[in-house]
């Protein structure tokens, strides 16, 4: 995973987790309908996917991680489809998933041509209709300073809604978040 160990004890904490499911996910998921039958992209330790498979009928979560991608499945796999790929080329079907979601991943990736295929794949794998959504951060001093060793390739918001309509995505709205300055974004696949 490209993350020092800082940076993997917070994103595996208690208080991560918390923080996850009563500020992050409210504010990024505010007004979407995911459908379903959600894809996460990127669940790392998984403080998402506990909150979404309690909100969601059906959760997918594809990990690049081979090794958090076991402990997602020793923990969540009664309850969640846990696999181990790449979200920039998806071992999944064509119109497969009602919404396909992001959270505080994206920045890991290290290269804008890959975070756009992954933009791409989101939008293959969406049925006619289906919303991408999500959220990541944006650089500050402790942003940086956590990311001392490990990638961290933010998503400019002023060019974040071009690249979603270049993968094909309409109604794209990117805002940010008014305390964090996190950016959030979402887009809906054409009927």
């Amino acid at each position: 995973m490209p993350m020092n160990r800082a940076h993997r004890r917070l994103c595996s904490s208690e208080k991560w987790a918390r923080g996850v499911r009563d500020r992050l996910l409210p504010w990024a998921l505010e007004d979407v309908e995911l459908g379903d039958d959600v894809l996460e992209l990127g669940p790392g330790y998984g403080a998402n996917l506990r909150v979404l498979v309690e909100q969601v009928p059906s959760l997918t979560a594809v990990e690049i991680d081979g090794d958090t991608a076991r402990l997602l499945q020793d923990g969540w796999g009664e309850r969640a489809r846990i696999i181990h790929g790449d979200a920039s080329d998806l071992p999944l079907p064509d119109s497969a998933f009602s919404s396909v979601v992001c959270f505080t991943m994206l920045h890991h990736v290290p290269e804008v041509p890959t975070q756009d295929r992954i933009f791409r794949e989101a939008f293959r794998v969406l049925r006619p209709g289906g919303v991408f959504a999500g959220s990541d951060s944006q650089p500050s001093l402790r942003f940086r300073l956590l990311h001392i060793g490990d990638t961290m390739n933010t998503l400019p918001p002023q060019t974040l809604p071009a690249r979603l309509e270049a993968a094909g995505f309409e109604g794209v709205a990117v805002d940010r978040h008014p305390e964090s300055g996190g950016v959030r974004f979402r887009g809906r696949r054409p009927d």
